[in-house]
């Protein structure tokens, strides 16, 4: 007995130690190595770091690559990947804005659209329903302002400014600043626009729970999220969509209304099919996941595949939030059911998602060849959506799209393919692909060295963050990337802003651009401001020339800045530049309250006095007046080189 025991024991100790060992041999999912090799291509440490801070971060700050080459730019960039550094600063600052953690819900309810107050005030009496449009439109407002105080209603205004002022305060001072590099990355790539009545008020949460916890993730969990959230079902239109569903068939209207048809014509009957039938499925979403988000408009689709995709995805519409807003006819059908008997019904609730069986196309359908059988209801959506995200043409487009952003406008297809391997290998294991990037020798190439255009939104984060500015007022820079021609979030096109260098520059914008370094060093954007004394250590520069010569290099380390000597040095000879800063800086100032702008200065000076806990330049430097940071000459030497074409490039 004892033999037998040995006999089928001692082979099974002798597995269970060869996993044990092999377990600290094979190399953990997504801990690939980082080796850059820079210096294969000719660069040095600090070139080096300057590429990495350039690329993965929205700036650096003075002393950035200092900070980076003593740490080690691997140690560094697997940092930046792990995006779990301490943002106790930023997050006190954020604190003060009340909106930006609000649920759908509660934005629905706190925040709600005009047409849907209008509704409330006209059903509960406060508004006479046939003076509507009629008489004094100035009363008329009162009217609606004062019932919206009694209510606790705000205007959606408010919640996009707190909304765009979170932005700009994350891209300035985050820590982790490559998770917000692609969470910009990925909330344009899978763009909805505030100009879309219906999703806008749901944006806020779209932009915090679905793009940038998943920024760094997997890229079909970053699909399946973006499919399910309430701002791309309106955006894209996907809320409404609707098949036949034959399980569904025999309600009590349903009967009648075959009973009504039946009675007609055959033409009449045909044609009320086809207006059925063009009323309730809609392929927007279907097209834009294929063509834009997943497989790219070169990725082997057909017209065929996108109608019989829609059909899939019918059904994928939102949870109601109450009997006012979008959707709100479904909530008497919940309410009847029962939220406990959703489930047993086909029904699938997750968040503010719902999948309503009866809407759901339940026949059969081919999308690139794949069937999906009759009757698959709400997993049928989520196979498809897997199936899209680990396609090999969506490996390619999204490598490229990455590599364009990242690399150059017109990145090597030598880039691309490696990208696009590690994408398939690693089930589109986003940090995956971004190791695979920089480890490339690609992306360290020369050619690659400041390839890359600012859009203005980066332009202007670069600006404050080399600046080291401290922000007090966040709209008004908000106001001038607007300016400079990049209104954030309300880009229309599902494509999001164009990532290529051509789209930005132009002879208006460059002007902007610069008239914008201006404004910012000579501290004329209210509530943003600036000491360039300290970024020098307070040593004042002989003449302008030397001024230009050291702020150039604290501004724009490692770079060869000779032929922008040359091209800046005649306009400091200008004598009217700050007069007409001061013109346009008038000129881009935001139209709101002053209530409003002191209440922006008030919470963020707040923060900044805080004890060990300071932004930017703190509280010793918030009411510091000195001469020298505020000499006109060094502002406009500042503020050239800001605006000028190497600061441009990335």
């Amino acid at each position: 007995m004892k033999a037998l025991i040995r006999f089928f024991y001692i082979p099974l100790a002798v597995v269970a130690a060869f996993l044990l060992c092999s377990s600290f041999l094979i190399k953990p999912k997504g801990k690939e190595k980082l080796a850059f090799p820079y210096q294969s291509q000719g660069l040095t440490d600090r070139e080096a770091a300057m590429q990495l801070l350039s690329r993965f971060t929205f700036g650096p700050k003075p002393g950035d690559v200092d900070r980076v080459v003593k740490m080690g730019l691997e140690k560094w960039f697997q940092q930046q990947l792990e995006a779990n550094l301490p943002d106790d600063s930023l997050n006190q600052v954020l604190s003060n804005y009340d909106a930006i953690n609000r649920s759908n819900a509660e934005v629905a309810a706190e925040f709600p659209k005009g047409a849907s107050v209008l509704r409330m005030a006209i059903k509960e009496g406060y508004i006479d329903k046939d003076s509507v449009n009629k008489g004094d439109k100035k009363e008329y407002r009162e009217k609606l302002t004062a019932y919206m105080k009694m209510k606790g209603l705000k205007p959606q205004r408010e919640l996009y400014r707190q909304f765009f002022n979170q932005k700009i305060l994350r891209a300035a001072y985050s820590n982790n600043q490559l998770q917000e590099v692609m969470t910009d990355f990925w909330f344009n790539h899978f763009n909805v626009s505030i100009t879309k009545n219906n999703c806008a008020q749901y944006i806020p949460a779209y932009e915090r729970d679905v793009i940038r916890p998943n920024s760094l993730k997997h890229f079909d969990d970053l699909l399946l999220a973006t499919a399910k959230s309430p701002a791309m079902l309106f955006y894209l239109d996907n809320f409404s969509s609707t098949g036949t569903n034959t399980n569904f068939e025999n309600t009590h209207r349903e009967a009648v209304r075959k009973k009504i048809e039946a009675n007609l014509p055959p033409e009449a009957q045909k044609k009320l099919n086809l207006a059925n039938k063009a009323q309730g499925l809609n392929e927007n979403y279907a097209r834009e996941v294929m063509e834009l988000h997943t497989l790219g408009v070169d990725g082997g689709y057909t017209q065929s595949d996108v109608t019989q995709a829609a059909r899939v995805l019918t059904g994928w519409t939102i949870y109601p939030f109450d009997e006012h807003g979008p959707g709100a006819a479904y909530k008497k059908v919940i309410d009847r059911i029962g939220e406990d008997k959703l489930a047993e019904r086909g029904f699938v609730h997750d968040g503010d998602f719902m999948f309503a069986p009866n809407r759901h196309d339940n026949g059969e359908k081919v999308v690139l060849g794949k069937r999906f059988p009759a009757n698959g209801g709400y997993q049928e959506g989520v196979d498809l959506l897997e199936m899209l995200a680990h396609h090999p043409s969506t490996a390619k487009f999204i490598s490229k799209e990455i590599a364009t952003r990242f690399v150059s406008d017109n990145p090597p297809q030598s880039l691309i393919a490696k990208m696009t391997k590690t994408f398939l290998d690693k089930d589109g294991d986003i940090k995956a692909v971004l190791i695979t990037m920089v480890n490339a020798p690609e992306f360290w190439s020369k050619d690659a060295l400041r390839e890359k255009t600012k859009s203005p939104f980066e332009l202007a984060m670069s600006a404050v963050r080399a600046l080291n500015a401290t922000i007090y007022q966040p709209y008004q820079l908000y106001t001038w990337i607007d300016k400079m021609g990049q209104k954030m979030y309300f880009y229309q096109a599902p494509t999001g802003f164009p990532d290529r260098g051509q789209y930005w520059i132009n002879t208006g914008s460059l002007l902007n651009r610069m008239n914008f370094g201006l404004a910012l060093a000579s501290n004329r954007i209210p509530g943003v401001k600036i000491d360039l004394a300290a970024l020098n250590n307070h040593h004042e520069p002989e003449s302008s020339g030397a001024a230009l010569q050291t702020y150039a290099k604290i501004i724009m380390p490692e770079r060869d800045l000779f032929a922008s000597m040359k091209r800046l040095t005649p306009l400091l000879n200008d004598p009217t530049l700050m007069d007409k800063v001061d013109q346009a800086a008038s000129k881009s100032a935001p139209k709101t309250s002053q209530m409003e702008e002191n209440k922006d200065s008030m919470m963020l000076a707040e923060a900044s006095e805080a004890p060990n806990k300071s932004i930017g330049m703190g509280s010793k430097s918030k009411n510091k007046q000195n001469s020298f940071g505020d000499n006109t000459m060094l502002a406009q030497v500042v503020g050239v080189i800001i605006g000028s074409p190497e600061f441009q490039r990335r």
